[in-house]
């Protein structure tokens, strides 16, 4: 079974040219340092509220860079909320993404290129060797949002984290996703990591947006 933060990669991934599609500012960043810390919640190794994000359970889940990132969250000795552990992550883990696309090259899901532009700049691409993985993900999101059903807790982990980043117009058509969007929104309220995840990145875009010139 795929984890949050390579299910959210495979989406962000532009299967034809094997780079990361047009997101809001720093969301890729975002959404995979709140994908580990939902993968922790799930194991029931990390607790959290409104107010605070707390490690309860130091055992080793056997995963690498979920052990990693529970060994970060050790290292404060004070609590502090989901949000500032949340922006820690992001920008102190700067090895997030590479470290997903590694562990999808090596469950054969994706394969590396390296190429050079212009015979000088070295661009390195990620090509889909079995878009299976992907295809299930999509179908999975597709029939939970088009349901009345409640989704289970890892479904609605994932459509938090989706819709942070802006993707659910790669699972769904214009129309679809213009019906759909009420429940994607409800849906999207469940998980409080979601939550502030897009909060984060919408912050992040809106600082971005004031920062650039305005053209006359």
């Amino acid at each position: 079974m795929l984890t949050f933060a390579e299910e959210i990669l495979l989406l962000a991934l532009d299967d034809q040219k094997g780079s990361i599609k047009p997101l809001p500012a720093q969301a890729m960043k975002f959404a995979l340092a709140g994908a580990l810390l939902m993968e922790l919640a799930m194991l029931d190794r990390i607790d959290t509220d409104l107010q605070t994000l707390k490690v309860i359970n130091t055992t080793p889940t056997g995963d690498a860079l979920l052990d990693e990132t529970l060994i970060f969250l050790q290292t404060r000795s004070r609590e502090q909320s989901t949000s500032s552990w949340l922006n820690e992550l992001a920008w102190q883990r700067t090895d997030l993404q590479d470290q997903v696309l590694d562990r999808l090259v090596d469950r054969g899901v994706l394969k590396v290129e390296d190429r050079r532009i212009l015979w000088v700049f070295a661009v390195r691409r990620y090509p889909v060797m079995d878009n299976r993985e992907i295809q299930e993900v999509c179908a999975r999101l597709r029939e939970v949002i088009a349901s009345h059903a409640i989704p289970d807790p890892r479904d609605a982990v994932l459509i938090g984290l989706v819709n942070a980043c802006q993707l659910f117009d790669h699972v769904f058509t214009e129309d679809e996703l213009a019906r759909l969007r009420p429940r994607i929104d409800q849906l999207a309220k469940l998980d409080l990591i979601g939550r502030e995840v897009s909060r984060s990145i919408d912050e992040i875009s809106m600082a971005v947006a004031a920062s650039m010139p305005v053209m006359m």
